[in-house]
């Protein structure tokens, strides 16, 4: 790495960029005491906040009480790079491979919450930035353009509004000269501020009624009486019902702790595009970008004509330790500085703000899961893979729909029909997911070209990328 992409970042700051702000709320007290409720939500990221939302705009008079152990949207709620997709399988591509029979009425369903999602916003005058911009997906190396064409077919086949891109048009939308084609997937996302729509979704929570209660982790999950109980460090919680909404964080439920593991991604914000900079871009339609890469970057604008890059590097910690220590990691955030001028390099010389990270969670077959237990008092919601802005308000609405015993279209879609493949216990599980990134830049290496392991690994269902 150069000394000077490592000067372009040595004054960025080791947070979120979108929590880096002034408009940040003051924090809820911690819960002190016992209490009662009739739905307890535990997680306060998008999951849990939609969750408890949609509990209350069923039924005014549930009552709604939302621990969440630091305050919410702090963890991966708030340091995403803010594309809010309609994909409920994390793309058409592995919605097709996976579940090819229900992909047309999954892409309806996915499209559906999407207009949900904006109409929320509406209704409660959230104010997160959201753009109705699409997706590009571009093809940086020629054994990509096949699978950007399968998108665009996949897309026009399910009612989506694709539009296939050659190497000329592409280059009439974003100028960079590693692009060969690509497709627009005009309708499929938006771009929001996933910060202030975190925010924006906790306020629109407390005005409705919902209990919360920041800095209060919980804990000994247990059965009490037809109903659960949790402990909080200086309270407890008893309810009727409870959602588990933790994301990477370890389950309390532990027999779900072997779907998911904590990955962390990381991400760069530049200062803001000086006025020739932001020309030299051309991406008039501030188009959320990502490339056909195994290990993949995206990358989109802020309002303020900020440059977000990240993705590419995922990384597993021994034992899925969600750590702190974690959250910045120098060396890849060079990385991604030198990616980011390799695709642009009209961007020379600009800096940087920011350089964070954060852990996911991922599972083995990259879209959500959603199940109940102990007899249908807990239900739960996991498995995102990093596209969870929008898959985590239909995620929540199902595992609303088990805890009331309805059965609804969102409760016979294989996000709750089925679960992905179990990892397996340590140390088969670093060194699986270890050989199998490697596996994956040896595959982008050599043109796509997938070795013995990773072709196993295609047979069983099972996947790993960043």
């Amino acid at each position: 790495m150069t000394s000077l992409v490592t000067s372009l970042i040595a004054e960025a700051s080791p947070v979120s960029y979108w929590l880096d702000s002034p408009d940040r709320p003051e924090p809820v007290s911690a819960l002190e005491g016992a209490t009662r409720a009739d739905l307890l939500v535990i997680g306060g990221g998008y999951t849990g906040l939609w969750a408890a939302l949609l509990a209350k705009e069923a039924d005014p008079g549930r009552d709604v009480v939302l621990l969440e152990a630091t305050a919410c949207g702090d963890a991966a709620s708030g340091r995403n790079g803010g594309f809010c997709a309609a994909s409920l399988t994390h793309g058409l591509g592995n919605g097709a491979d996976r579940c090819p029979d229900d992909l047309g009425r999954l892409e309806a369903l996915g499209r559906a919450n999407l207009l949900g999602i904006e109409r929320t916003l509406e209704r409660y005058d959230i104010d997160c930035g959201w753009e109705r911009t699409g997706e590009l997906d571009v093809a940086v190396g020629p054994w990509q353009l096949e699978g950007v064409a399968q998108t665009a077919r996949l897309a026009q086949e399910t009612g989506g509004d694709a539009v296939l891109l050659d190497r000329e048009a592409l280059h009439a939308e974003v100028h960079s000269p590693t692009y060969l084609g690509g497709v627009w997937l005009r309708d499929a996302v938006a771009m929001v501020d996933p910060a202030r729509l975190v925010w924006g979704l906790r306020a629109a929570c407390l005005g409705v009624g919902v209990r919360i209660y920041e800095g209060s982790p919980a804990s000994g999950l247990a059965r009490a009486g037809t109903g659960v109980s949790v402990r909080t460090p200086a309270g407890s919680v008893t309810a009727r019902r409870a959602l588990l909404a933790t994301n990477a964080f370890p389950s309390l439920l532990r027999r779900l702790r072997l779907y998911t593991v904590p990955v962390y991604d990381y991400a760069l914000m530049t200062e803001p595009l000086t006025p020739e900079q932001r020309s030299s871009l051309g991406w008039r339609h501030r188009q959320g970008i990502g490339d056909g890469g195994n290990l993949f970057h995206y990358y989109r604008l802020t309002q303020d004509d900020r440059l977000l890059f990240g993705g590419y590097d995922a990384v597993y910690p021994y034992a899925g330790r969600v750590d702190p220590r974690h959250d910045s990691s120098p060396v890849t955030s060079a990385l991604l500085a030198q990616h980011l001028l390799d695709t642009f390099p009209q961007l020379e010389g600009v800096r940087f703000s920011h350089a964070w990270g954060g852990a996911i969670d991922t599972c083995t077959r990259f879209f959500p899961f959603v199940g109940a237990s102990l007899g249908g008092r807990v239900s739960y919601a996991l498995g995102y893979t990093g596209l969870g802005v929008g898959a985590s308000r239909f995620a929540a609405a199902a595992a609303l729909d088990l805890l009331d015993g309805r059965e609804t279209e969102r409760t016979s879609t294989p996000l709750v029909t089925s679960k992905p493949l179990p990892f397996p216990p340590e140390p088969l599980r670093w060194a699986g997911i270890s050989l199998t990134r490697r596996s994956l830049a040896r595959a982008d290496a050599r043109g796509g070209h997938r070795d013995l392991w990773l072709r196993a690994m295609d047979r069983l269902g099972l996947g790993f990328d960043s």
